[in-house]
């Protein structure tokens, strides 16, 4: 038996027209249009025990101009016709039937036939929109033990909102919102609950230290000055020669200059011959087979600019002296093709190798020139298990203290790292021995830009990474979320391969109009209410929902450090005295250690 049963008096109005996936409706009587609102849901009874859904876009009345009509000679108005028009616009968004096959109350986001004119249209409320959106809760809550709840429908808050956790990261997933709208929020509920998964696998690229608050999950830093001396477990550094060819050059090489080919050249020449050197010392024969400028072989950094420096000194003896003057006797010198033509490029490599700003790159620990220094760190990036109460396969990656010039670089080196680690992973017979892992890329627009005319070296090589990820990702178990404030600022080819939106209040007209773009246009409608939704309120949308709706957002129980300061409060009763003068020689030491 459906769920839905109703009476005439319960009808809304009638089919006037249909669309492809949007119908009008004609409400003859005045009280019924108090019945619609905006963004309510209806049902249509299709065939027998199908019945379709749709959200109510558009309530409207219109005046009607009344006709005069001759009676007896006299121009009277005619009492009959109606003054004024009532009708509802409605968006067909799935399908439900009480039985499909073996199946009871389905829901389906396919509409299988459209509505007939003249048929009934009946707003869903009370227990017909408590027992639907029972059906949709239990629907996409599907066979895992722990469900991924996101919160509670606006619609009906006696419902449980879930969202299905195998399509939220298999197709990616978009959280969006404005600043202050409860995007932390939302990471840290989908990560508390992941944690709770004995083989969770997500790292958050945490830019602003706002998710060290996670106590269930295992925190890294990007090691900063204050590491130097004394570096623990939580330290990464990311050596220089875990850099691609194109990574290097975008750090070092001026292109605007006149010896940039001379440049890029004396690179990889130098870059080869000393990895080459690495793998004859490491006994590693087997890797020269597939060897290319990009094989990650741990090599010195002194060895580098020393093998530049000899290029740019390079003279060889002619076998002829001088005959005559002040060098009477010496021996003649040919200057090398690089001769001289390196001194700048030098300059700038050792001026960077000296900032200690840089040190989790250019001078890391003695360990990190070993050869399974690269397993050692992937261990870190990609183990997944329990560890007492914490979640090993939670990582939280703080890249609070990385100087913003080469953020962009070292976030995408990460994220290059995951990908390739997940590409070259044994797929198994039945594709199954690849675990999957989610990069939660928090702050995405401060390295993920959408304006390619202003992409510099640096952020493109991060965003060739990321987008790769986007498009291929899928097949090798690597899913991304996408978080930002600015979402007209974030790459479009990587917002375009997000099969899930969370938007969240939006007041930016631009960014209102990004998100619009990336939904179909049956639900363009649904992003008009962006501006109007409360903190912590979101807009769902995508292939985890069965339903595009409304829902509020549950509160984690570990709360991140990204609560917006009250101001008026703090100045009317300060919560803390700051130490101003630590803040100052943290800033002159570049740590807060």
């Amino acid at each position: 038996m459906a769920i839905f049963e109703f009476s005439q008096e319960q009808s809304l109005g009638e089919v006037r027209s249909v669309e492809t996936s949007k119908i009008v409706v004609r409400v003859t009587d005045a009280e019924r249009l108090q019945k619609a609102r905006v963004g309510r849901l209806v049902a249509i009874q299709s065939l027998g025990d199908e019945w379709l859904i749709g959200i109510i876009e558009r309530v409207w009345r219109h005046a009607i101009e009344v006709a005069q009509i001759e009676i007896e000679g006299n121009l009277e108005p005619s009492t009959d016709l109606p003054v004024e028009e009532n009708g509802v616009t409605v968006s067909l968004v799935g399908t439900y039937r009480a039985r499909d096959g073996v199946r009871r109350d389905v829901f389906s986001r396919a509409i299988f036939s459209l509505p007939e004119i003249n048929r009934p249209v009946y707003p869903l409320d009370e227990k017909a929109l408590e027992a639907f959106m029972g059906i949709l809760s239990a629907s996409t809550m599907g066979q895992s033990k722990v469900p991924l709840r996101v919160g509670r429908y606006t619609l009906d808050e006696s419902a449980i909102a879930y969202v299905d956790g195998n399509k939220l990261f298999q197709r990616h997933m978009a959280l969006l919102g404005s600043t202050g709208s409860g995007k932390s929020f939302a990471v840290a509920s989908v990560l508390e609950q992941a944690a709770q998964l004995p083989h969770a696998n997500a790292i958050v690229l945490d830019l602003h230290g706002e998710y060290s608050t996670m106590t269930f999950a295992r925190h890294f830093r990007i090691a900063g000055i204050g590491d130097l001396k004394t570096p623990t477990d939580q330290s990464l550094f990311l050596p220089f020669w875990l850099l691609t060819y194109e990574e290097m050059q975008s750090l070092f090489i001026d292109r605007s200059g006149d010896n940039a080919p001379n440049q890029a050249l004396a690179l990889m020449e130098s870059v080869i011959d000393l990895k080459k050197k690495s793998i004859e010392d490491f006994d590693k024969p087997d890797l020269l087979e597939g060897f290319t400028v990009d094989t990650p072989v741990p090599f010195k950094l002194a060895d580098l600019v020393a093998s530049l420096n000899a290029k740019n000194e390079d003279e060889t003896d002619t076998g002829e002296v001088f005959q005559s003057g002040a060098r009477k006797g010496q021996a003649k010198m040919e200057k090398g093709p690089l001769h001289g033509k390196l001194s700048r490029f030098l300059v700038r490599m050792r001026t960077k190798f000296a900032d200690r700003r840089y040190a989790f790159m250019y001078q890391p620990p003695e360990e990190y020139e070993q050869y399974d220094a690269l397993h050692i760190l992937a261990e870190k990036l990609l183990g997944s298990g329990m560890d007492g109460d914490i979640n090993t396969g939670i990582k939280i990656v703080d890249f609070s203290e990385v100087p913003s010039d080469v953020l962009p670089v070292v976030v995408g080196l990460v994220a290059r790292l995951v990908y390739q680690i997940q590409f070259w992973s044994r797929p198994g017979d039945a594709g199954d021995e690849r675990h999957p892992v989610v990069m939660i890329c928090d702050e995405a627009h401060l390295y993920l830009p959408s304006k390619q005319s202003e992409v510099g070296p640096l952020e493109r090589r991060a965003l060739e990474n990321f987008e790769r990820i986007a498009k291929e990702g899928r097949k090798y178990g690597v899913s991304l979320m996408v978080v930002s404030q600015r979402p007209s600022d974030v790459s479009t080819t990587i917002l375009s391969q997000c099969g899930n939106i969370v938007s969240l209040r939006l007041a930016n007209k631009v960014d209102q109009a990004v998100v619009r773009q990336l939904l179909p246009e049956s639900l363009e409608s649904l992003m008009e209410i962006l501006p109007t939704l409360d903190v912590g309120e979101a807009v769902v949308v995508g292939d985890a929902v069965l339903l595009p709706t409304r829902i509020k957002l549950d509160k984690p129980t570990n709360v991140p450090r990204s609560a917006t300061i009250p101001f008026w409060q703090r100045w009317e009763e300060p919560k803390a005295e700051v130490d101003i003068v630590e803040a100052v020689e943290n800033m002159r030491r570049q740590t807060r250690s």
